[in-house]
């Protein structure tokens, strides 16, 4: 038997087993990350963070308005 085939093919399942997972929680948590990266952006072009109806949504708004 081939040992070394078989176990390249396990690794090749591992590793599209954790691909498949690192993506289902980037589509679920994915606004949410956009949202705290607009709010660090906001506070270091000095623009007043404002939250949008949906997670993603949110954006940079003037102070003054």
């Amino acid at each position: 038997m081939n040992k070394k085939g078989q176990a390249l093919v396990e690794y090749v399942l591992i590793i599209a087993l954790i691909s498949v997972v690192i993506i289902a929680i980037v589509n679920a948590f994915g606004g949410y990350l956009k949202d705290a990266m607009t709010k660090s952006s906001c506070s270091l072009i000095g623009e007043e963070y404002v939250k949008g109806e949906k997670p993603g949504e949110g954006h940079c708004s003037n102070k003054s308005n």
